[in-house]
């Protein structure tokens, strides 16, 4: 008589293999699980109780000892800062870098012989889309206090405002720049490891290893290749920008070739990158899981979406680590506050760190076969 076949414990045997089998999956854990945590983490981050923090300038000659000031440097949403040259506060606030300078101080009415708090804001077209939020919560503030102190004195806090016109910044300026260094990360670090990868595994870089050409000039003739297709993405996409969505290009065709320069140094810095994952790697299913682990951190806090300012200082650290953080505020540098590459030394000298380190490894790991 043959033994009855368990089919449930076929089942259970199934369903722990194959579970078992998932789990061995580094690809399956990162984007099941790891990925949208990484996710929930950094936009849990956003802000302080989850505000974004508008960086406000408080002019010398404010009353620093009245309420009002007090109530203004407790909004979670404002970041008060004091410079200590007004040439300097003149330069960011035109540059867009500061939302607006406020001065508050105390006079006494006229009529009433009451006090009365006056805030004075000055600012620019450039700081636009960021005045459009500071105003309302000044007003906002400033109402509560008057309710609170002296509701029968409708002018007891008086806002006045100085907005003069610069440079507009629009919306595209933030962007394209984000969208460019978003570009040049994930399509160089594809091409390269992918295209390098494959070249090993079908014996083509073995063979040109044989060859009397050059070592240094096969890495480059491929690499150069690719980064040659990326860079004419790069040329499109600040054209298209300029001619169609009003891109600012604050000193034309030399601002133009500063981007083009930035955007060579971080295509070779990337194309390291991707000459590391396909050296390293037993498979090539394994490339798209490096790639993400080392692209999807800086696209989320290199400043490609939104300012870096949205998330906590201690965060806003390890964003400056990041080459890609450099690449879009150096961009966003040429662009439209008018500055050359020497202007962005530290976040072309951050670049160039990172493509040392990145290229002493490829020198230990890369391999021909």
């Amino acid at each position: 008589m043959s033994k009855h076949y368990n089919q449930n414990k076929a089942l259970w045997a199934i369903t722990k293999a194959s579970f078992l089998a998932i789990l061995k999956n580094p690809g399956a854990l990162f984007f099941s699980l790891a990925f949208p945590l990484i996710f929930v983490w950094i936009f849990g981050s956003f802000g302080s109780d989850g505000f974004t923090a508008y960086k406000i300038a408080v002019d010398a000659k404010s009353d620093t000892t009245n309420p009002l000031y007090g109530i203004i440097s407790n909004v979670p949403m404002f970041k008060l800062v004091h410079y200590k040259s007004s040439e300097e506060q003149k330069k960011d606030l035109e540059k867009g870098r500061l939302a607006a300078v406020l001065n508050i101080s105390t006079s006494t009415d006229s009529i009433s012989n009451l006090p009365k708090f006056n805030v004075h804001i000055k600012s620019t077209t450039a700081s636009t889309p960021e005045l459009a939020q500071v105003i309302p919560i000044l007003e906002n503030v400033s109402a509560a206090l008057n309710k609170r102190f002296n509701p029968t004195q409708p002018n007891f806090v008086i806002i006045t405002k100085d907005i003069y016109s610069v440079r507009e910044y629009k919306q595209i300026d933030f962007v394209l720049p984000g969208q460019i260094g978003f570009s040049i990360l994930f399509s160089t670090l594809f091409g390269i490891a992918f295209t390098f990868y494959n070249l090993r595994e079908q014996l083509i870089l073995k063979r040109f290893y044989a060859s009397p050409i050059n070592k240094l000039n096969i890495l480059i003739g491929i690499g150069f290749s690719r980064l040659s297709f990326q860079l004419l993405n790069v040329i499109v996409l600040v054209i298209v920008g300029k001619l169609f969505l009003g891109f600012t290009l604050a000193h034309g065709v030399f601002t133009f070739l500063q981007i083009i320069a930035l955007s060579i140094l971080m295509l070779f810095t990337l194309m390291g990158v991707g000459l590391i994952f396909s050296s390293i790697v037993k498979a090539d299913s394994t490339i798209p899981l490096l790639i993400n682990l080392f692209a999807l951190p800086q696209m989320l806090l290199g400043g490609t979406f939104f300012n870096i300012s949205v998330f906590p200082s201690w965060m806003q650290v390890l964003c400056k680590l990041l080459p890609l953080t450099h690449f879009n505020i150096a961009m966003r540098k040429l662009s439209f506050e008018g500055l050359n590459l020497l202007d962005c030394w530290d976040n072309v000298g951050v670049i160039s760190i990172w493509m040392l380190v990145i290229y002493t490894i490829v020198y230990k790991v890369f391999r021909w076969e």
